[in-house]
């Protein structure tokens, strides 16, 4: 029993869904809150991806300037051990120079593409922001229409109302004329009715 219950619920749950979406379909303010509801989103996911970049920037550079530290202080080194004829330390310091050097190449050349990167992203993520600003101003200008549309009409019944109300008072006078020319015979009728009848009865006490 729990089961048809469960499957009646989902029926008139998805019925009511549809029914919302083609309602929806048919409005065109809520497709373009739909519209911007989605922009929102890329643009909300654009933002989360660019201070990612934006952080591995950072970590790209703060490696390079250590990478680029520690070569410059193995060259200091190995031009010490040179001059101090320590021929293993300057081989020693003069490998770890060359290894630096390169890894401080290597990084700052991933570091200038993660620049890049974030320069394309930064822009894209700006246009974005003026679109999704053109785009609540162009839903405030469609619903500033809407309304404008829907008080137009409005007004446009109560015109219509007031059209037919002036029939229905030429309708009501016709009527009201009617009543009192119907009135008027009434009276008449009933005093020439009240003549007639005081006038057979003085003729009676004549006799």
């Amino acid at each position: 029993m729990s089961n048809l219950f469960t499957r009646i619920k989902d029926t008139i749950s998805a019925d009511f869904n549809e029914m919302l979406d083609q309602k929806e379909q048919k409005n065109p303010i809520a497709q373009l809150n739909q519209y911007v509801r989605r922009c929102e989103q890329e643009v909300k996911k654009i933002r989360g991806l660019v201070e990612k970049q934006y952080a591995l920037k950072q970590e790209f550079t703060r490696e390079y300037h250590q990478a680029a530290a520690m070569a410059d202080k193995r060259k200091h080194q190995a031009e010490v051990a040179l001059k101090a004829n320590e021929q293993e330390l300057y081989d020693q310091a003069h490998k770890d120079q060359v290894y630096f050097e390169e890894r401080a190449a290597k990084l700052d050349s991933i570091r200038q593409s993660a620049i890049k990167e974030l320069e394309s992203l930064e822009s894209k993520y700006v246009q974005m922001k003026h679109k999704l600003k053109d785009l609540y101003v162009k839903r405030m200008e469609l619903k500033g229409r809407e309304n404008a549309a829907q008080a137009h009409q409005g007004m446009n019944r109560v015109l219509q109302a007031d059209r037919f109300a002036e029939k229905s008072y030429s309708t009501f006078a016709e009527m009201e004329d009617y009543i009192e020319r119907l009135e008027n015979q009434v009276n008449a009728e009933y005093r020439s009715y009240t003549l007639d009848a005081r006038i057979a009865e003085l003729e009676k006490r004549a006799d």
